[in-house]
């Protein structure tokens, strides 16, 4: 007798127009139609891979989310945004006062935290909600916090409402007292300002490349250098670089791995204590003199370097 299978027969015939469970939803989002427009409840949050591409200084900006304590960058705001500000620019903040997303300080002044609680899937349109949200509340002379409380739907994104030509300068701090350099009276917040230096490592942006960031935690110094390569070929070069040896950046130093945020890849050296911001900007230079010489590399990679590749692959840490 023929055994009976134990695979449940599958129904195949779909109603004209209608979506299968598992497979890819209408709207784009890359998801299958039972993760999305097909949920109990609707479609689950979008996720954007890469949301500050387009925007001026996207690399630093992931930087300041991610992985310094301290530091402010203007943000020019496009001039249609809000032409009755003279200035047109926002204070963009790595951290607010109990991670507020928003302040709208007495002079009028608007400053925009990257550093927050909420995740709704697209930082880019999540900051652009909140600035539009401060952009009406300093409109009407209401200064105070502001802040989301749920996903904020449909709507602009960052680079809907800033100036994509204009650079963006950052400003690295030893802490927060910039939080309160505006303010008169400043006893009532010394404790609270001092718990959140004390919490800040030291943190240097290097001067000769651009969007590295060296750091003391303490019991080691690090180098992280965030790059804007697609993470493939980004990897196929650093693979080359570690094979050759060529990437160390001063003695006793290692790449040890790297964290990927918001589509960038940012590749994290160890540095003997005592080693200094200073000391690694000449060989910063040369390594990504070297690494953009490895990136035009078209050749196949070799054994070794493949090897490289995937020992780095496999030293990746996500920040989400």
């Amino acid at each position: 007798m023929a055994k009976k299978s134990r695979v449940k027969a599958r129904a195949s015939v779909e109603t004209p127009g209608e979506v299968g469970p598992r497979q890819p939803c209408p709207c784009g989002s890359g998801r299958r139609y039972k993760a999305c427009h097909g949920a109990p409840g609707g479609p689950a949050a979008i996720f954007v891979s890469r949301p500050f591409a387009g925007l001026p200084g996207e690399c630093d900006i992931v930087a300041l989310r991610e992985l310094v304590p301290a530091a402010t960058a203007t943000l020019t705001l496009a001039p249609e945004v809000s032409p009755e500000r003279e200035d047109r620019s926002v204070v963009l903040c790595s951290l607010l006062p109990m991670a507020a997303p928003a302040m709208v300080r007495d002079s009028g002044a608007i400053w925009l935290g990257l550093q927050v609680q909420h995740a709704f899937g697209d930082p880019s349109r999540d900051l652009a909600a909140v600035l539009t949200a401060a952009l009406e509340a300093a409109a009407a002379g209401e200064p105070g916090i502001v802040g989301l409380t749920s996903d904020p739907g449909p709507g602009p994104r960052l680079q809907d409402l800033v100036d994509l030509d204009a650079p963006l300068d950052v400003t690295v701090h030893e802490g927060f007292d910039y939080w309160v350099a505006d303010v008169e009276g400043r006893d009532d917040l010394a404790g609270a300002l001092d718990q959140a230096n004390e919490a800040a490592y030291p943190t240097v942006r290097l001067t000769q490349v651009e969007h590295a960031y060296w750091t003391n935690v303490g019991t080691k110094e690090h180098l992280r250098w965030v790059r804007p390569e697609p993470e493939d070929r980004l990897l196929d070069a650093l693979a080359r670089l570690h094979a050759a040896g060529e990437d160390r950046l001063v003695e006793d130093s290692r790449l040890v791995g790297m964290f990927r945020a918001h589509g960038l890849l940012a590749p994290v050296w160890d540095l003997p204590l005592g080693t200094g911001a200073e000391a690694i900007e000449e060989p910063a230079t040369r390594f990504g003199e070297a690494l953009e010489r490895a990136l035009a590399d078209e050749t196949p990679l070799t054994a070794s370097e493949r090897s490289a590749r995937a020992g780095l692959a496999n030293r990746q840490v996500t920040i989400r």
